[in-house]
């Protein structure tokens, strides 16, 4: 039998992101007896993420993070490449591709995949400027040009070649069956959270500019005065974690937010929620949003994540600048919807991981 093609994904930083689990899920279900992954990553990566792939017959390269010395890093990605006879690379580091492709080009990979999963708002000011300088440097090593949305393969591409079909957009797809509602997992986690007769919004994401946190917490404020049964589930960890906590306790709010960290079982937690938040600067295409409209939630999204997240009938897209008395309207207002029309929208639209990893697979087979 042939061997299966050993895939190399380039993750960087592996924490609990949406991009390393749209990675893993494509990977759990991909044909592994043709496609098989294994994952260069910063030392210190999630453990429960490399014990999961590991498990599925990934290798794993922990390697010098880029922050400390990107020389290491990009020079130990070339030795990999190379002794490791890979063909085929793919990054998923966005505009920070440039260093381990450069490698892979080096080291004679004949297939470089540039995968972006983002897009930059002015907000993150010196980070986004720097995103824009190595913009094309990350598309000068690849010869594979991929994106989780027209919106992120714009931004890095170019629309022209988007429109063109030069673009090939992933679709952040996910196990629909896994997300779907479930009242007794909904009755079981809002007990053991001491959530009985509560209004739960939920968040999930990493403690950054990027999410906005900072004005989630007003909005969620100000959905206190409205509902003050209400609690809030902060799913995630973060460079920025301490001053959200420090804000909710200066808000005197500290006894209705609930810092959960992270956690392997965010599929069950939405269970336990009544509506979801995302009012972040930007989004490539987050893979939450996906999930919270497979599991019937009331998805309320900022407006400057793309359109094309508005993939079934509970989401409301709503601007950043109309203020948070606005949003926490929106939010006492929103109420779950028919969880097997979302359903239906969701694989009508390329995101069940079935037949999407399928697909991934013939595009790994014809590069």
């Amino acid at each position: 039998m042939e061997k299966p093609i050993r895939v190399l994904q380039i993750m960087g930083i592996v924490e609990s992101g949406g991009v390393e689990a749209v990675i893993r899920n494509y990977y759990r279900n991909i044909d592994k007896s043709k496609v098989q992954f294994d994952f260069v990553m910063h030392r210190g990566g999630n453990p429960d993420y490399i014990a999961d792939v590991k498990s599925m017959g990934a290798r794993i390269y922990e390697i010098t993070p880029y922050s400390k010395n990107i020389f290491a890093f990009t020079y130990e990605i070339y030795n990999i490449v190379k002794n490791g006879h890979y063909d085929i690379v793919h990054s998923n580091m966005n505009s920070l591709s440039g260093f381990p492709l450069f490698a892979a080009w080096l080291a004679g990979a004949r297939v470089r995949i540039l995968h972006n999963h983002t897009t930059d708002t002015k907000a993150e000011g010196l980070r986004t400027y720097i995103k824009r300088i190595l913009r094309p440097f990350a598309r000068m090593f690849a010869n594979q040009y991929w994106a989780c949305s027209k919106l992120a393969g714009a931004w890095m591409y170019g629309k022209d070649a988007v429109e063109s079909g030069k673009v090939t957009i992933i679709n952040n797809a996910i196990d629909l069956s896994k997300f779907a509602f479930n009242q007794v997992t909904r009755d079981r986690l809002r007990n053991e959270l001491d959530l009985e007769g509560k209004f739960v919004l939920g968040h999930v994401g990493r403690f950054m500019k990027q999410k906005n946190h900072d004005f989630l917490i007003d909005i969620f404020a100000e959905v206190l005065k409205q509902k003050p049964e209400a609690v809030l589930l902060l799913v995630g960890e973060g460079p920025l974690k301490k001053e959200i906590e420090y804000k909710v306790a200066r808000l005197g709010i500290s006894e209705k937010v609930k810092f959960l960290g992270v956690r392997s079982d965010v599929a069950d937690l939405y269970n336990a929620m009544d509506a979801f938040v995302l009012p972040s600067f930007y989004e490539g295409l987050p893979v939450v949003g996906v999930e919270v409209q497979a599991n019937g939630l009331p998805f309320i999204c900022s407006d400057q994540v793309t359109k094309e997240i508005m993939i079934s009938e509970n989401i409301s897209l709503i601007p950043l600048s109309i203020g948070d008395k606005y949003w926490a309207n929106i939010v006492v207002l929103s109420s779950r919807t028919n969880i097997d029309v979302a359903r239906v929208s969701l694989r009508q639209a390329g995101y069940n991981i079935l037949y999407e990893a399928e697909r991934l697979e013939k595009l790994y087979t014809k590069c």
